[in-house]
């Protein structure tokens, strides 16, 4: 079996899984009436709220995972 078979054999929940322990998403938001950066797990869980996005970005590093940007 080669790469392609492989991810062609993934069920949708197993889609949802991938990156969930390396990715994190990082979008602009308000919390409470102000402007903030929420970061969200790979499967959209709300880890944090940060009032800059460079340390949300650096937060998502310290914790071992890569950040991603959402408009």
């Amino acid at each position: 079996m080669n790469e392609q078979t492989a991810v062609r054999e993934l069920s949708p929940q197993d889609f949802l899984l991938l990156g969930i322990n390396d990715l994190a998403f990082v979008k602009a938001g308000r919390l409470e009436d102000k402007d903030c950066f929420l970061v969200f797990s790979a499967d959209g869980t709300q880890m944090a709220a940060l009032a800059d996005r460079d340390v949300a970005f650096a937060a998502v590093r310290q914790n071992g995972m890569e950040p991603l940007s959402v408009h």
